[in-house]
């Protein structure tokens, strides 16, 4: 069996890591990067077989990624790789061009079949998400690409739902293992990202966007 030449786009470096301790010796990892500039870079540089694509991360996240490499015209296999199973995150990286869609719940094993499936030209999908995947496709209604929403990273999608919840920044952020100054942080972001003013209006958008 050839190996297959990986890279792991992920803006969080001890998740990489992870990673790659998990992926089998067929699987060979050949970089990393940890946000969309450096992604676009690295996989013009290493050409590898397949990517491993988180959704959410600095620079616009992996629906740019997606777009800027193969919208090149390049033939590099991307396999999304996120915490998230919204519908939002699933239908845009496919309809992106991702190959397949799995959770940060797969196992080493599991990952690395999905790797080689989607080096072989599969596509790809956690069995929560396939059913899912399936029906968006063949209705008419499947949920738009929302650029507000991917602007934020993971961390702020996490603090966003929790404060929609009615969390108070002492309950979120021991929730989120973080700092209640680290919260504040978050919260600031999102409400500058969002152009909005408050909590109340957070929740709003929030629960719109069947984020709650």
């Amino acid at each position: 069996m050839s190996t297959i030449r990986v890279l792991i786009v992920d803006d969080h470096r001890l998740f990489r890591s992870g990673v790659r301790a998990e992926l089998g010796d067929s699987i060979e990892v050949v970089g990393e990067a940890e946000d969309v500039e450096s992604a676009v870079r690295t996989i013009a540089e290493l050409q590898p077989d397949v990517v491993l694509l988180d959704v959410h991360m600095p620079g616009g996240g992996g629906q740019e990624v997606l777009r800027r490499v193969l919208g090149s015209g390049s033939s590099v296999r991307f396999l999304a790789l996120s915490v998230s199973d919204a519908a939002e995150d699933v239908i845009g990286v496919i309809r992106g061009g991702a190959r397949g869609y799995v959770t940060k719940t797969i196992s080493g094993r599991e990952l690395t079949d999905a790797i080689r499936r989607v080096a072989d030209g599969d596509a790809v999908f956690s069995p929560r998400l396939a059913g899912f995947v399936l029906d968006a496709f063949a209705s008419s209604e499947a949920p738009p690409i929302d650029p507000e929403l991917d602007s934020l990273t993971q961390r702020e999608r996490e603090v966003l739902r929790l404060i929609a919840r009615g969390y108070a920044y002492k309950e979120i952020a021991k929730e989120l293992f973080i700092s209640v100054k680290t919260v504040e942080t978050h919260v600031s972001s999102v409400l500058r990202k969002l152009q909005l003013s408050n909590r109340h209006e957070l929740s709003r958008w929030a629960t719109a966007r069947r984020l709650v």
